[in-house]
């Protein structure tokens, strides 16, 4: 599969590194729209203000590992 890459180029890497089980409803809504929906799973993704937001609101679960 090819990764089309942003208008800026920048990409960010995310890995999924704790379980949604005893979290709200949104948080697990908010890693299905990350692309994460079992452990240990990696997605490279567009770095934007959305994709940040969506980070940022479950930085417990995800660990970023790189960014381009």
């Amino acid at each position: 599969m090819v990764q089309k890459k942003s208008q800026s180029g920048k990409t960010v890497t995310v890995e999924q590194v704790g379980s949604p089980i005893r979290n709200s409803q949104i948080q697990r809504a908010t890693l299905k729209g990350l692309g994460l929906n079992k452990m240990r799973r990696r997605r490279v993704l567009e770095d934007t203000l959305c994709v940040r937001g969506m980070i940022a609101r479950v930085r417990h679960l995800v660990r970023v590992i790189d960014e381009d």
